[in-house]
């Protein structure tokens, strides 16, 4: 890590901006269907990848970076949930922001599984500043695993501790921390 930089899940600020660098779900419906030999039209492929390049990367451009870790077990709702409860700010994630790959939404459909609890290979997760929000993105865009980059949510002063998703319908639901395995450990 160079010096100066300060990353920590005890970081996240009321305003700072919640980023990731692409579609989630894929390396657990990836799993699980070869594992249980299931076939679909669309075969869902892992996003297994080294994320080293595309941190630097985003650290030149966006060196305040308060907190980023890969949504590898349990998914992105318990990395976020991990997020609020360290830093005992709540965060607010928007459903339509959400990138999702629709052979993925698809299988978890006809599943009964929610993509924000599977886990993740190439991903990561990282809150912002709001300052710095759109020059992470931007330089994630240009490195080839962070081309789906985006904003996908907030962190606020409401609901300490909580994670919060404002639904495609209007309604707001809470994001709890994953309970029990939706797969057993990978790797």
């Amino acid at each position: 890590m160079p010096q100066g930089i300060n990353i920590s899940a005890s970081l996240a600020r009321p305003g700072d901006k919640v980023v990731i660098n692409g579609a989630i779900g894929d390396h657990g419906v990836a799993v699980l269907t070869r594992r249980q030999g299931l076939n679909f039209e669309t075969e869902v492929k892992s996003d297994c990848a080294p994320l080293n390049k595309l941190v630097k990367e985003m650290l030149d451009a966006a060196p305040h970076i308060h907190c980023l870790r890969d949504p590898t077990r349990g998914g992105v709702a318990t990395i976020l949930n991990e997020f609020a409860q360290s830093s005992g700010a709540g965060i607010r994630i928007f459903e339509e922001a959400l990138p999702i790959n629709d052979a993925v939404a698809g299988v978890c459909e006809l599943l009964g599984l929610d993509p924000l609890y599977l886990a993740n290979e190439g991903k990561l997760i990282g809150i912002v500043p709001p300052d710095e929000a759109d020059k992470a993105v931007e330089a994630m865009r240009r490195n080839i695993l962070g081309r789906g980059a985006r904003i996908i949510g907030e962190v606020v002063s409401e609901h300490p501790g909580v994670v919060t998703m404002k639904t495609l319908l209007g309604t707001t639901r809470i994001v709890s921390v994953l309970s029990g395995e939706i797969l057993p450990r990978i790797c």
